[in-house]
Parts: structure tokens; sequence; C-alpha cells
């Protein structure tokens, strides 16, 4: 079976020789750090790998035996909003981030407190300026993967979700407010994004769309303890845009399509499948109401996952044991229903590489 005929089975739920590995092949399974992947080389006995090789070295996901290959990215136009002050830069929505420790994050948000009037003329992304040369070299490499070689080519989103944008944008008290008590800011905010949205998926999956296995979006819907918002108020104010976005998405091309949202959203999970979510990523382990068991008892039939080894406490923390028995686990727990196997989100700096290379059954590199 080859890796794309494995992939194409396991979300459809059919039988596959053995799970489907991935790494590094969505946004949400990377490797941040480039010295990690330098220890993971190491560990596995390849040499002369780069600090600058995206997402990572082939010969590392070859090693691995990974079924999944990324492509594309979010062309993102520059605007007037994007400048750099002090220690903080904007980007093409006007927010605004600054480092700390080793991640940049947001420290402005341009539409906090502002009127709808205000809102509306605020300045957004115009999809006609978009680098359509990145769009082709993206399609090239995305051809080049479809007919060479037999990798389930995943292509990254090319644009934000409606809820964290607003939340990003707004900040995530104001924006959350919003959702409870200004339902006609929230309604009209989403109109323009949408907007935006379908103006990019169309040059972007027009492209691309032929040569891929699935798509991704992302926009995370849940804390730890239950979601953001009540299963009323994601339905009036957040599905009928995801909807369409899924929707118009799917005019374009016939990949699968994976949501990503961290996250306890168990209650969201039927209304995300008639949205036309083929794929749930991730399986958060330790959040509530997510646990691999009860997902598949209630869902495995109408949804796949992807996702779900532990990037909290442990792939840092854990012996090789705990890794190769929670692995074990949760796919005795997913048997009979689409699994994917990575990380619950992007390895961090405090993953040993003989870690990640447990996941995928390898814990002798010699």
């Amino acid at each position: 079976m080859t890796h794309r005929e494995r992939f194409k089975k396991c979300v459809m739920r059919e039988k596959t020789d053995r799970v489907v590995y991935d790494l590094c092949g969505c946004g949400q399974t990377l490797i941040d750090y480039p010295q990690t992947c330098i220890e993971l080389a190491d560990y596995l006995g390849i040499t002369g790998v780069k600090q600058g090789d995206f997402p990572v070295d082939e010969r590392i996901l070859k090693r691995l035996d990974i079924d999944t290959r990324i492509v594309g990215g979010m062309p993102t136009p520059k605007t007037v909003h994007n400048r750099k002050k002090d220690n903080t830069f904007y980007d093409s929505y006007g927010i605004g981030y600054s480092l700390v420790g080793d991640h940049y994050e947001i420290c402005y948000n341009p539409l906090k407190d502002c009127t709808i009037d205000e809102m509306m003329a605020y300045p957004m992304p115009d999809a006609f300026d978009i680098n359509r040369n990145l769009i082709r070299e993206w399609a090239e490499k995305a051809m080049f993967m479809h007919e060479k070689t037999n990798y389930a080519v995943i292509a990254v989103h090319p644009v934000l979700g409606v809820f964290e944008l607003g939340c990003w944008m707004f900040g995530f008290d104001d924006y959350l407010y919003r959702l409870a008590g200004e339902a006609e800011t929230v309604h009209a905010f989403s109109e323009r994004v949408l907007e935006y949205q379908k103006k990019v998926i169309e040059i972007y999956y027009n492209a691309l769309g032929k040569y891929i296995c699935c798509t991704t979006s992302g926009d995370d819907f849940g804390t730890q303890n239950g979601p953001f918002m009540s299963v009323t108020m994601f339905d009036e104010l957040i599905k009928p845009y995801f909807k369409q976005r899924i929707k118009y998405t799917k005019l374009y091309t016939d990949a699968f399509y994976q949501h990503h949202t961290c996250g306890s959203i168990y209650d969201f999970i039927p209304i995300m499948i008639n949205c036309g979510v083929d794929i749930l990523n991730p399986i958060q382990p330790g959040t509530y109401m997510m646990e691999p068991k009860l997902l598949k008892n209630s869902f495995g039939d109408k949804i796949s996952f992807w996702g779900g080894v532990d990037t909290q406490h442990l792939l840092p923390k854990g012996s090789i044991e705990d890794i190769t028995l929670a692995v074990a686990n949760i796919i005795s727990d997913m048997d009979g229903c689409g699994y994917i196997l990575s990380p619950a989100h992007c390895i961090q700096w405090d993953v040993p590489a003989k870690n990640i290379a447990t996941i995928y059954g390898i814990t002798d590199h010699n």
C-alpha cells in the first residue's frame, strides 16, 4: 500500500496495512526549533542537516516512514499596516507582536474598543495583492509531489479563521464580549473576513487543488475545560461563515478537509461534521471530553481524527516506555475509525529527539 493510498483509505475509514504516520505534514505538527531537527537527525544517524531546511530534512521523514508531505502557505499581502516599531512588528492586519522568550506574542489589537463603523472603515488585506509567483511555486511543488511521489500531499490553509482573527484584532476579552452582546458587529466583521477568504480560496485552490489529498484550516474554538462559547452562540455566529468557507473550498478541490482546533470542543463536533469537516485535528490529551474512546464511539463513523500524542507532558518528560505505551493505547482506542498518528501539536524545544522517533516505532537508532 502506498503512502497516499494508506492516507485516503484511512480517512474513508477503510482498512489499512498500518496506521498513517504524520510529522511536519501540516502546520500543527511541525518541529518548531531547527536545533531539534538537527538532534533528531543525529539520533537517526543522518548527517549534513541544515538549520534552514523547511519543514524538516526529507531524509528524516523517509527514515520515520512518514506518509504526509506539506505544501503551500498563507499568502497574506503587504498592506498599509506592515511595519516595525521598536521591538514590535505589525502584520498585514495591523496586529502587533513582541518577542517574549522564544516566541512572538500579540501585544496590540487594532480593533479593540472600536465602533462598528470604525471596524467597517478599517483597511483589510486585498486578495488582489497576494503574491501570484508564490502561488505558482507552491502549485509546482504540489504537482511534483503528486506526480513524482506517492505521499499524501497536504495543503496549508491560505487564510485565517473568523473566530481567531476576531480575537486577535479586537483582543480576546473584547471579542468574546461582542459575541455575547454585539452580534451585529460580529456578523459584519465575519462577512468582511469571508469575502477575503473566498477570493484567496479561489486563487489558491485553482492552482493547487487538483494535486492535493487534503487541505487544512485552523481556528481554535476550545479551552482545556470546554469551548469558548455555547453551542447556540457557535451555531449562530461562527457556523455560517465556517460552513461557507468549507463549501467554497470544495468547489475548487476534491481534497479532504481537515480542521484544527485546540481544546475541548466535543459539543461542536456534530456542527463541524455538518459544515463539511472530514478530519478533526487534534485529539488534545487532558482536555475535557476529548478522550479517544469517547470520540471514536460518538463520532468515529462520521469523521476521522488526526493527532493525539501529548506534547505538553508526555513528549517532553516521558520515557521511551511511556511513549510506546501511549502510542499503542491510542492506536488501539481508535481502531476501526480513521486515525492519523501524530503529535497533538507542534514539537517544542524541550522534546528529546529519541522521544520523537519513538512515536513512529524507532527506539533503537543503531
